[in-house]
């Protein structure tokens, strides 16, 4: 590994994240925030303390390019130090303790958006807005959006690209790796601006409206009160912010290629459409649910489906009413397409349902071949061959996924909180969901998990938002190796 350019451009992540501090620091001091205003300072000073050393320690040539492990070493580093610097705003200001505010850090970077916070309205309008923009960073990626905008990173840079972009395929729409990270970010910026005029329209303040916007395309959730969405009561707001979850849940690259090829690629998209369908199937039955079991109206009872499947399965985990008192069938279906999650190379945690589509079309395949040993077929996504290498992935990530909600819930269960919250807090943390049942609760999130359980969901949050392997490989010695460049 090429050290140098690691540390090179850590800091030139590290002076971003500085750069992301002002607007927030701008707008406590504005408001005579004063204890914000001092907290956001010092957190500029501390990302540009870190970017000098790291600068000491390396340097970029016109030669450089990076390798597979400069890649994973930059994006799994690079994500640890943005949740580090990223927890100070809050740690320094006085408004959490450390543990706390790493949780709170990682939680918003991640999209997950569990918080530990009890009462957000207490908060400044700065730390709101922090709290908003480490969702937003986090959503299409940190180092997705730092190739977008800073110098060319060479040929290696699609290794960065695949080690941050979810989903078990990772297509390029343009030939320069740049030009690719552009295009993703436009269409991100584009969609943010969109949302935040709706929300405006729907009756929400400019600064609601933002926060909202970056919260929801990010899929990550985080709101700037207690109830999120259920405090305004605004039945057109709730469609709508079903509607840009739904969309945020599909492809950005989708999009690229959509805006260049037309519309009416969206609809060819097999994982959209069954997307699509699953969301249409769980609204149904939850609708139907709510109905006949709670005795809710129909109109209120289908509002409040779709948008809770919307919420759950793009994992933003909005919140418009206590989905916690559903019938069990109604959770059963929310549980289910939390656990799935939204479309690969979206900004949706789960499952993805990219990866259930190929492990379903692999079983047929198997199935078929065990009655005609001499056929010879492939397994299709979107009317195109998908190499096994792909497939075998999808089952080598379902596996870790399964094993590491088993291991969370067990260190959870060993901290005393009991099976079945256990299970909950596991399966929304790995699904970057947040909100939950039980403890987690639909608002809670984590403050009431004990302290060992806070620190282990910081490892499970970063693990499941790099998709766990480009995290673990960060602890084998063959990355470190400096005597082996591949």
């Amino acid at each position: 590994m090429n050290r140098r350019i690691v540390s090179a451009l850590l800091g030139y992540l590290t002076l971003f994240c500085g750069a992301a501090m002002i607007p927030p620091f701008l707008l406590a001091a504005i408001e005579q925030e004063f204890d914000g205003a001092a907290a956001f300072l010092l957190s500029i000073f501390l990302c540009l303390a870190a970017t000098f050393e790291l600068e000491r320690f390396g340097g970029l040539q016109d030669k450089d390019n990076l390798g597979i492990r400069e890649g994973i070493a930059i994006t799994g580093l690079g994500w640890l130090l943005m949740s580090i610097l990223g927890l100070v705003p809050y740690f320094a200001g006085g408004y959490l303790n450390f543990l706390d505010s790493l949780v709170e850090s990682v939680s918003g970077f991640s999209g997950t958006g569990a918080t530990v916070i009890e009462d957000v309205e207490v908060l400044p309008r700065s730390i709101l807005l922090w709290r908003s923009m480490s969702n937003w960073f986090g959503g299409l990626g940190i180092v997705v959006i730092f190739m977008a905008i800073m110098p060319q990173f060479g040929r290696g840079g699609m290794y960065i690209l695949k080690a941050e972009t979810t989903g078990p395929t990772k297509e390029r729409q343009m030939p320069r790796i740049r030009d690719n990270a552009k295009a993703l970010f436009s269409v991100y910026v584009a969609l943010t601006i969109i949302c935040a005029a709706s929300y405006f329209l729907c009756g929400l303040s400019p600064f609601a409206s933002i926060n909202h916007a970056m919260t929801t395309i990010a899929t990550g959730g985080y709101g700037i009160y207690n109830g999120t969405v259920s405090e305004y009561g605004n039945a057109y707001l709730e469609y709508c912010m079903a509607f840009f979850m739904v969309v945020s849940s599909g492809s950005f690259a989708m999009y690229v290629v959509a805006f260049r090829r037309g519309i009416g690629t969206i609809f060819k998209n097999t994982e959209f459409r069954t997307y699509l369908l699953i969301v249409a199937l769980a609204s149904a039955v939850i609708a139907l649910d709510l109905f006949f079991e709670k005795g809710v109206d129909i109109e209120t009872a289908t509002r409040a489906a779709f948008f809770h499947v919307s919420s759950l399965s793009s994992t933003t985990g909005f919140v418009a009413h206590d989905f916690d008192t559903y019938p069990p069938l109604s959770k059963a279906f929310l549980m289910m397409t939390m656990f799935l999650g939204g479309c690969a190379g979206s900004t949706a945690g789960g499952l993805k349902v990219a990866r259930i589509i190929l492990l379903f079309k692999f079983v047929a395949l198997i199935v078929r071949q065990k009655i005609h040993p001499n056929l010879i077929s492939q397994v299709k996504l979107s009317g195109r061959p998908v190499d096994l290498d792909v497939v075998y992935g999808a089952a080598k990530f379902f596996f870790a996924v399964v094993v590491l909600d088993v291991l969370f819930a067990a260190v959870m269960m060993f901290d005393g909180i009991d099976f079945v919250n256990s299970i909950s807090v596991s399966v929304s943390t790995m699904a970057s969901v947040g909100p939950g049942f039980g403890i987690e609760g639909a608002t809670s999130g984590y403050s009431l998990l004990p302290d060992f359980s806070k620190f282990c969901a910081c490892g499970f949050m970063f693990l499941s938002r790099l998709e766990i392997f480009t995290v673990l490989a960060l602890f084998s010695p063959l990355l470190w190796d400096k005597s082996k460049s591949w």
